[in-house]
């Protein structure tokens, strides 16, 4: 592939981009490696779309009602496909191998840094979350002042090894250490595959205890609208925009996972097939968990649970259903964090040789981000609060701000009629979704004070 001059001009070599090339421009980083798979590429892509937003989901199925509710999640798929065959087009046409090096191509080097800025700042604060959530699986977490037991607390009591800090260091040592050494986005096609497949395990559950219930009669077919009230009831839908639009976001991994494939013109095919299947994931357990819970689905549907199910064995199934998805979130965690590290490299060393090629930086980088995420997830409770602020706005402008710029930039002059109404449709979705975001963060923030002072 040739790299254009707003690319070349970061990296001392221009046969070796920030991100790694497609295996024939350049000599392999790993002895043997011929290219990435169709299946372990959707994987990756999949595994990086379903993260924590498939237990979000749920509840915005009931705010919208299950019909609105399932329209949109397919208008997000539909949009997200928009975007990223922008994404695609537009590279090929630059010649650059890397997202970042899009943007340049389009904005020069001011629009590569803000572009790498909001990557790093939105995979820093998903990771931290991730690391939370973990930490509330496995040994619990306190809210509204009742205590919360995680799996590992409940199976083994209170002893010095299943306390939070001890467990998260135990989970960070021994599995996403080793995960997220790896150099190569496709040497986690296994661990993506394993994620897809505990994903899958949480929707079974759920639609089977959703039909044994039905089907004896002790839940009801959930609402097809919305309920609306009062006006508050009616502002309340917009703030079901910011999941859906953010649950879909993948455009970090587009070119990593493309630029590693034996056979690059299969990327349009593998993003269908990873978006049918995230979309297919989203129906199911947003269909399922509301059919479940109705009314009573929270805002985190792992929380519906922590109780009894009504049905036997529940107490297994609730268990199976947390460690599923605490599992899950650790095997999505390297993959995030793939591109979370190379664009912090892009950031801080935008003239060096690729990260993977530099052994010490590369583990000194790494090494640092893992220790701040983890500092960041046990001992400053207010970094969620301020990740709500910044990740929401760094998703959205990663996912549909920068593409649409592009396009509508048009430098090379491939932007069709559809592309720029396209562009200013996810634009608007873009803004308006960011002000509900922030509106609806700062309203419940200071309405946890205000109770917590009362």
């Amino acid at each position: 592939m040739t790299i254009v001059s707003s690319d070349r001009k970061y990296r001392r070599s221009p046969k070796i981009p920030l991100l790694p090339q497609k295996h024939d421009d350049h000599d392999s980083a790993e002895v043997g490696f011929n290219g990435a798979s169709f299946s372990g590429a959707v994987f990756n892509m999949s595994t990086t779309i379903v993260g924590a937003g498939i237990m979000a989901l749920p509840a915005v199925v009931k705010q919208l009602g299950l019909i609105p509710g399932l329209i949109m999640i397919v208008l997000g798929a539909m949009l997200t496909e928009s975007s990223i065959d922008m994404i695609m087009r537009f590279t090929r046409a630059s010649k650059t191998a890397s997202y970042s090096g899009l943007v340049g191509d389009a904005f020069g080097g001011p629009g590569r840094t803000l572009l790498q800025l909001c990557v790093v700042v939105n995979n820093l604060g998903m990771l931290v979350v991730y690391m939370i959530i973990i930490g509330d699986v496995l040994s619990g977490t306190w809210s509204e002042g009742v205590r919360h037991s995680g799996v590992i607390e409940e199976w083994f009591g209170q002893r010095w090894w299943t306390a939070r800090f001890s467990l998260l260091l135990l989970t960070t040592l021994l599995v996403l250490a080793p995960l997220i050494s790896f150099k190569r986005v496709d040497s986690l096609r296994y661990t993506s595959a394993l994620s897809v497949a505990l994903a899958v395990v949480f929707v079974a559950i759920t639609a089977g205890v959703a039909i044994f219930k039905l089907m004896d009669g002790s839940v009801a077919f959930p609402r097809l609208m919305p309920k609306l009230v009062d006006q508050a009831s009616f502002w309340k839908l917009f703030t079901t925009i910011p999941i859906l639009v953010t649950a879909y976001i993948c455009h970090h991994n587009i070119h990593p996972i493309e630029n590693e494939l034996i056979d690059p013109t299969q990327m349009k095919s593998i993003v269908r097939t990873s978006l049918a299947f995230c979309s297919s994931v989203y129906i199911a357990t947003s269909f399922f968990s509301f059919l479940l819970f109705g009314d009573h689905t929270l805002d985190d549907v792992l929380a519906n649970f922590d109780a009894d199910l009504g049905i036997p064995y529940s107490s297994f199934l609730d268990d199976i259903v947390r460690v599923s998805y605490g599992v899950h979130l650790m095997l999505v965690f390297p993959i995030v964090f793939f591109s979370l590290r190379l664009n912090l490299d892009g950031l801080l060393f935008p003239f060096a040789i690729p990260i993977a090629f530099d052994n010490r930086r590369f583990y000194t980088v790494t090494a640092a981000l893992m220790g701040f995420i983890f500092l960041g997830a046990n001992f400053v409770p207010s970094i969620w609060d301020a990740f709500q602020f910044t990740g929401a706005t760094a998703a959205i402008s990663v996912g549909f701000i920068f593409p649409a710029a592009v396009a509508l930039r048009d430098t090379h002059g491939i932007a069709t009629k559809k592309d720029k109404l396209v562009s200013w449709v996810m634009i608007f979705l873009a803004v308006s979704s960011s002000t509900a975001a922030i509106s609806s963060d700062i309203y419940s923030i200071v309405s946890r004070d205000k109770l917590a002072g009362s």
